[in-house]
């Protein structure tokens, strides 16, 4: 790890923001491995490997972890639905292949998140609901129609599905053949709704 420069005054910022990364990261992979349950002050402030004040001088408590989370998570949902937009090949190519599970800061902190609105959290849930009309609105305006953006998000949710699975039911993720194929019949049902006007 490289050293840092203590006459350098980012450097107090820098220390800070990495601790405060680590205390969300803790919290986020307690919330996807455990649920809510097991995010516990001690046990975030542990896994994030400061003290519980550590923990507090950062985050006030319980509320305030999990508004740094939805703040994460907004940026990413952000970040995320600009690159649907703004994909080369397309926002349903994107969807489509961008739909298989990986371990990406987004995927976990969007697992957190679906942790936290299956309790008491409103504003997880209105996150969520949030970045789903945000990306239904970028297929929308990508395919024409109502139905076929609605048959394009639930392929991509079905994808999603079956990769979160596939460590304990076995097999692979699709291949680029097989996702190539996925495309064209959103291709084909995109021109035969268009064609029937």
């Amino acid at each position: 790890m490289p050293d840092t420069d203590p006459d350098d005054p980012s450097a107090a910022g820098t220390a800070a923001g990495s601790a405060r990364d680590r205390i969300l990261d803790a919290f986020e992979e307690l919330l996807v491995q455990q649920g809510e349950r097991g995010t516990t002050l001690e046990a975030v402030a542990s896994a994030a490997g400061v003290s519980k004040g550590g923990l507090l001088y950062h985050f006030g408590g319980k509320d305030a972890l999990v508004e740094g989370l939805l703040e994460r998570m907004a940026a990413l949902a952000r970040e995320d639905v600009e690159r649907l937009r703004r994909a080369e090949r397309g926002p349903v190519d994107r969807w489509i292949r961008g739909s298989l599970s990986t371990a990406t800061p987004f995927d976990r902190a969007y697992v957190a998140t679906s942790r936290l609105a299956q309790g008491n959290h409103p504003r997880a849930r209105d996150t969520l609901t949030h970045l789903q009309e945000e990306w239904a609105a970028v297929i929308l305006e990508a395919v024409g129609d109502p139905a076929v953006a609605r048959a394009v998000l639930l392929i991509g949710d079905g994808l999603y599905y079956n990769s979160a699975l596939q460590p304990w039911l076995g097999g692979s993720a699709p291949a680029d053949d097989a996702l190539d194929a996925l495309i064209h019949v959103v291709d084909d049902l995109v021109r035969l709704r268009s064609a029937r006007g």
